[in-house]
């Protein structure tokens, strides 16, 4: 099998995160912590470890999650396009390429592929280390800005930076990340 061409992105900025979410939240203490970023190149990227809490066999990381953590890199993927826009998912297709190992330094990079007025479609790929794809998804969602769907779902849209939600820089945010070639 021939190894995959390399490209080097580099990152914009951090994405915002929050306190609980289960795939973002620095705080939940269930939660995955992954971190987020805009790309130089319109897209978002996620870099993460998985817990050992989250597998479906020993050692694995549960398709659930797989399935998370690529719904939240896409629904993230019109921020860099629309600031201040966030997708909710409408449709997830995620197709399984690899067992993905728990407890593994692993990256994801997103993309809007369909931009339309009210809603937008994208796709996302999951790495391995090797840069092998281990997951990829194809989703359609609708657009939305982070105040409304706070207050769709009973929050105050003003409480936003109370409950957590905000840009955290950190010291090892990387200033570019490294991709397989898409082609």
């Amino acid at each position: 099998m021939k190894s995959p061409e390399f490209e080097t992105i580099p990152v914009k900025g951090p994405q915002e995160t929050s306190s609980n979410c289960f795939i973002c939240g620095v705080n939940n203490p269930a939660g995955v912590k992954a971190r987020f970023y805009e790309l130089e190149s319109g897209e978002a990227a996620a870099v993460f470890s998985v817990p050992e809490t989250h597998n479906g066999y020993p050692g694995r990381v549960h398709g659930g999650v797989t399935g998370a953590i690529l719904d939240e890199l896409v629904g993230r993927s019109i921020t860099s396009l629309e600031p201040g826009t966030w997708g909710v998912t409408v449709e997830l297709n995620v197709r399984y390429r690899k067992p993905i190992p728990t407890e593994t330094p692993l990256s994801a990079r997103g993309r809007v592929s369909l931009n339309e007025k009210r809603r937008f479609r994208g796709t996302g790929e999951l790495y391995l280390p090797d840069g092998t794809v281990a997951a990829t998804c194809e989703g359609t969602y609708v657009k939305l800005p982070l105040e409304r769907i706070a207050s769709e779902t009973g929050g105050d849209p003003h409480s936003l930076a109370e409950e957590g939600w905000m840009k955290r820089n950190s010291s090892d945010d990387p200033e570019a990340l490294r991709f397989p070639r898409i082609k």
